[in-house]
């Protein structure tokens, strides 16, 4: 009997999943469905335009979702899905697609959804995976993922809720095996200068080590840009003295997220204001220029917390720093899920497209979210 192809469904905005997984799957790349085995992964973003390709589809194919959206909200996608890998996939989901081609009872795989008669199972979580027994990429190039999971369980995020609130870290000699493929050598991870950390307190002897191996191999090295950041509570003298000293990047992304304390404090970010400032200054006395989050239209942001979002994005660019602004987009799996955004003062709308103008900032802040568009009338 021919076994079923397997494809993964690309596009720009999963590739780094797609890169991922690679390694470990027989697959094939698809523009569209194909028949055999289709695989997807995607965001709360995408979703209502992947279903609407799935559900229009002619090809004979299983369907088997994974990624942020697919892992917080499996019974929605199962309307549209045969399966959903939830959480990590590097071991979850080979196993689930050899249970598929050989015919075996697919509910012995753990981590994922499936309905069965009508009804929805899930099966036993599986542990999280040890991410030195997984390459980062092999024939699609990605930034090298050094570390996943984070402490902090910030209300608005996902990824505490998909990878989990323990930090775990590639180590040092696998990352710098992968990063020998790479003309200039970049990171994913929820706070860069937490490497080798428990997440709430630095370890900047591990940072530096791992700096200190990758700059043998005599190549621009860019660390805590995006697509990762750092948590400005992370930042110090030792820590920026150590990237000037041994990368290329003459900006660090921070996640700064609102100028209002009673804000951060509702959405646990576990730092204040003045963490913000004192780390904009510090980055800039080393020749650096931050470029900060900042996130407006939280569910409790009030106009006075608006404000003080705006008098910090004001003094940041005054500082020479920039921002990266972005609309709050309420995100499945998260406490603020249900909750509907903040209007944007006609204030904010105002600074934000003169601070565009000026190249001073960047970001989706100007984007309308699906939860606009859905107001009960």
């Amino acid at each position: 009997m021919t076994q079923p192809k397997t494809w993964f469904r690309w596009n720009n905005k999963n590739s780094y999943s797609i890169a991922a997984l690679m390694p470990l799957i027989d697959a094939g790349l698809a523009s569209e469905p194909k028949d055999g085995i289709m695989l997807y992964s995607f965001a709360t973003s995408q979703a209502e335009e992947i279903y609407s390709e799935v559900s229009g589809a002619a090809a004979d194919a299983v369907y088997i979702a994974g990624g942020p959206h697919p892992s917080a909200m499996p019974e929605e996608v199962l309307e549209h899905f045969d399966f959903v890998v939830v959480g990590e996939g590097e071991e979850t989901l080979p196993e689930l697609i050899r249970a598929i081609t050989d015919g075996r009872d697919p509910g012995m795989v753990k981590g994922i959804a499936y309905k069965s008669q009508g009804l929805i199972c899930f099966t036993e979580k599986r542990a999280p995976v040890n991410l030195d027994l997984y390459p980062p990429f092999t024939t699609i190039l990605a930034p090298i993922e050094i570390s996943r999971g984070c402490p902090w369980g910030c209300t608005y995020c996902q990824t505490p809720r998909l990878f989990g609130r323990c930090m775990r870290h590639r180590s040092i000699p696998v990352i710098s095996r992968f990063a020998r493929r790479h003309k200039d050598i970049r990171f994913t991870s929820p706070n860069s200068l937490a490497y080798g950390s428990d997440g709430r307190r630095p370890r900047l002897e591990k940072v530096r080590a791992l700096l200190e191996e990758l700059s043998e191999q005599k190549k621009p090295i860019y660390f805590g840009t995006f697509p990762s950041e750092v948590r400005p509570d992370f930042v110090s003298d030792e820590a920026l003295e150590i990237i000037t000293q041994h990368c290329a990047n003459k900006t660090i992304s921070l996640g700064g997220q609102s100028g209002s304390p009673a804000v951060l404090k509702s959405i646990g970010r576990g730092h204040g204001r003045l963490e913000i400032e004192s780390a904009c200054e510090h980055i800039l006395d080393h020749g650096l220029v931050p470029q900060v989050d900042l996130i407006f239209g939280l569910p409790m942001e009030s106009a006075e917390d608006q404000q003080m979002t705006l008098d910090l994005a004001r003094w940041i660019e005054g500082k020479g720093g920039k921002v990266r602004a972005h609309r709050f987009m309420p995100l499945p799996g998260t406490p603020l899920w249900e909750k509907k955004p903040a209007p944007l003062s006609s204030d904010a709308e105002a600074l934000l497209g003169r601070l565009a103008l000026k190249g001073r900032l960047t970001g989706a802040w100007g984007r309308k979210i699906r939860a606009e568009k859905e107001e009960i009338v």
